[in-house]
């Protein structure tokens, strides 16, 4: 089965320089008054890698920390999402998790967002830039922040080790979509662990088998069952993993929808999904949010924020 193949909008530089961009972010900020532009035009048009070469560049060309600049000359939104993407992919995960747990109350929605969605290195990454950021595990902040059948999930997606071989053993995908059934749409009560230890170890191939020999088997679709048989974060936290296993840019243009659709937005949350799916397939995210919302993504940015936090979203997410 062929993996879906994705692209982001954020590319590395043809032309780089790490040195001149240095150079540049210096002059934008260096004495009365702050070059917004000059900023945006660097910062938006390096992928992750050239920008943490520049933090470097810069600390030891200037003596001062490019984030901590950043931090005193820039404000409000703008700062959030420049400061964002100053940070390694890793690093910035685990923020955003920390601030999701910390203080009164969970954000379950970005534990949902990122820890369904990531991959196993990707999720080896977090934890270790968790500990070293926070001297925490952030396994035991899940433990900790949540309960029940959700808990369990996060904490199997916690260790990274799902099976990402691309082949798919059909027997097994059938074999396992009886025991979903059996485990849910059956009988009465639901078995959540049956789903737990499914859709949390399988590799995204052999999920969509399965949950594709689900649907004859039920004669309704996964995502239909998981609605009917459960409730609150784990239906949420299942749901992400199957909607990804289907269509990941789905998954993340309907959060990017939620984030600014009704009165006021998620800022939050766009900056977030901005951010974080620059460089992997925000380009399909973009297709996609356009088929299913009738208006493209840089429109509906530029309707619900403003400035040059609009200005620095707009030139990460790219032309209509």
């Amino acid at each position: 089965m062929a993996q879906a193949q994705y692209h982001g909008t954020v590319q590395p530089a043809a032309q780089f320089n790490s040195e001149a961009d240095a150079a540049a972010l210096r002059k934008a900020m260096k004495g009365l008054g702050t070059d917004e532009a000059a900023i945006i035009n660097v910062i938006a048009h390096r992928n992750n890698a050239q920008r943490q070469e520049i933090k470097l560049k810069y600390k030891l060309l200037h003596g001062s920390d490019l984030i901590e600049d950043l931090h005193s000359d820039l404000g409000g939104h703008f700062r959030t999402a420049a400061l964002a993407l100053m940070e390694t992919k890793a690093v910035y995960d685990a923020h955003c998790l920390r601030n999701a747990m910390k203080g009164l109350g969970t954000d379950e929605s970005v534990l949902i967002e990122t820890l369904a969605t990531r991959t196993n290195q990707e999720i080896k990454d977090i934890v270790a830039a968790y500990n070293t950021a926070f001297k925490r595990n952030l396994e035991k902040d899940v433990v900790s922040e949540t309960s029940g059948n959700f808990k369990k999930f996060l904490v199997s997606l916690c260790q990274g080790a799902r099976d990402e071989s691309p082949a798919v053993d059909q027997e097994k995908a059938k074999r396992e979509a009886q025991e979903l059934y059996e485990a849910g749409e059956k009988h009465w009560g639901t078995d959540e662990s049956k789903f737990n230890f499914i859709i949390a170890s399988r590799s995204i191939p052999q999920l969509k088998a399965t949950f594709n020999e689900y649907a004859k088997i039920a004669k309704r679709d996964i995502l239909s069952s998981i609605d009917r048989e459960m409730s609150g974060d784990v239906k949420r936290a299942f749901n992400a993993v199957v909607q990804c296993a289907y269509n990941r840019p789905v998954y993340f243009a309907e959060r990017l929808h939620h984030s600014m659709k009704g009165a006021g937005t998620d800022d939050d949350a766009l900056i977030r999904l901005v951010v974080s799916r620059s460089e992997i397939d925000l380009a399909e995210i973009k297709q996609v949010f356009l088929a299913s919302y009738g208006k493209t993504l840089t429109s509906w940015i530029e309707a619900d924020v403003s400035g040059d936090y609009r200005k620095l979203l707009v030139a990460i997410v790219g032309p209509n």
